[in-house]
């Protein structure tokens, strides 16, 4: 598999931090995963942004290798924030997770089904 980012840099605003947009060629499979969130595996979210995730990308990662793959699969993903104001703390673990490799991504603001829910991670990988 070969992933090939297209990042144009003429008629289009930068992408800072992610790529406008990922192609893949040569996979075979495609994971598509239901947003995750930081909960243990009791159920119990994290009890700080930090906590939960830290959780999110540990579960991700389990999530992931159940389908014999890891983080550098990731192709795509979408994070959901129940505040504007953990963008930052978000952007800085998912740079940590994927090792600084930027993939195309997209951050919502929306209310969470629970409020101690702070963060939930969609993501689509390739292998």
């Amino acid at each position: 598999m070969q992933l090939v980012p297209h990042n144009p840099s003429d008629g289009v605003y930068p992408a800072t931090g992610y790529v406008h947009a990922m192609e893949v060629r040569g996979a075979q499979r495609l994971l598509f995963m239901s947003g995750t969130m930081g909960l243990d595996p009791g159920g119990t979210p994290g009890a700080t942004l930090d906590e939960q995730l830290d959780l999110v990308w540990s579960n991700i990662r389990t999530i992931l290798a159940a389908a014999g793959m890891t983080v550098d699969h990731i192709v795509r993903l979408t994070s959901y924030l129940r505040d504007a104001s953990y963008a930052e703390a978000n952007a800085a673990a998912r740079v940590a997770a994927l090792g600084g490799r930027a993939v195309p991504t997209t951050v919502i603001v929306a209310e969470t089904l629970v409020g101690e829910w702070l963060v939930e991670i969609e993501v689509i990988a390739a292998g």
